[in-house]
């Protein structure tokens, strides 16, 4: 399903996301929401700018701000190793019980043919994501992996997707990024590179999200991708 964008391109790389994309991250956010926010409230951050609907990396943001603005980074940086601490925890956690997306599997398969660079960016952290790529076998269809260790700010900021890029090595109009979120969109539409929203039913985003953070398609299933791609190609 296009949204319109009128180049023609040759695509030479893929950069996934990984919860929700590449598997079904059976993660508790929202007990690992609950427990980074007690963290905080315990720091000294106030609860009127930490509602419990925020994502982690939200509230962390917001903190990080408020220490800023009271003279006490120190304190911002000690709850940030505590808070992704609590976040690895219940991400190991969840990676024993994770399964693959349907089609994922074959999906890479057929890309790898293609001979297109494959890239891996995520927010998860190195050890949760380095386990599942071990657990499933798949680890040797990424030609790089960020994980939100590797930067200092994350999706939907441009510094993790620009940092797969020149770990993979190709320019952002040679590229498709693929993701459930809002945020893969958001820093997607950034750099200007081809997004591909991902649509299913435990998705992060729904259509009208995605559109509207930035997807130029939407796909149903990743098997649709190696068609997608070249219908890009010849457009």
């Amino acid at each position: 399903m296009p949204n319109n964008r009128a180049e023609t391109m040759t695509i030479q790389a893929i950069i996934f996301d990984l919860d929700g994309t590449i598997v079904d991250f059976n993660l508790d956010y929202k007990a690992l929401r609950g427990d980074i926010q007690a963290l905080l409230l315990r720091a000294g951050v106030p609860p009127s700018i930490l509602p419990f609907n925020q994502g982690v990396f939200d509230m962390l943001q917001k903190a990080e701000l408020y220490f800023k603005n009271n003279a006490k980074p120190e304190r911002y940086t000690n709850v940030r190793v505590q808070s992704l601490a609590i976040a690895e925890k219940y991400e190991k956690e969840a990676a024993n019980t994770t399964n693959l997306i349907p089609g994922a599997l074959e999906t890479l398969r057929t890309l790898k043919t293609h001979c297109l660079k494959i890239g891996l960016c995520t927010l998860n952290s190195k050890a949760a994501t380095t386990y599942i790529l071990n657990r499933f076998k798949i680890n040797e269809y990424f030609q790089t992996v960020i994980t939100r260790e590797q930067v200092t700010q994350v999706k939907p900021d441009t510094h993790q997707l620009e940092l797969t890029l020149n770990t993979l090595g190709v320019s952002a109009d040679v590229t498709i990024v693929v993701g459930d979120s809002v945020l893969d969109m958001q820093s997607a539409r950034e750099l200007k590179i081809v997004a591909v929203g991902l649509l299913s039913a435990k998705g992060a985003s729904t259509k009208e999200q995605l559109i509207e953070s930035g997807a130029n398609y939407l796909v149903t299933s990743l098997t649709d991708l190696p068609a997608l791609i070249k219908k890009i190609e010849k457009a």
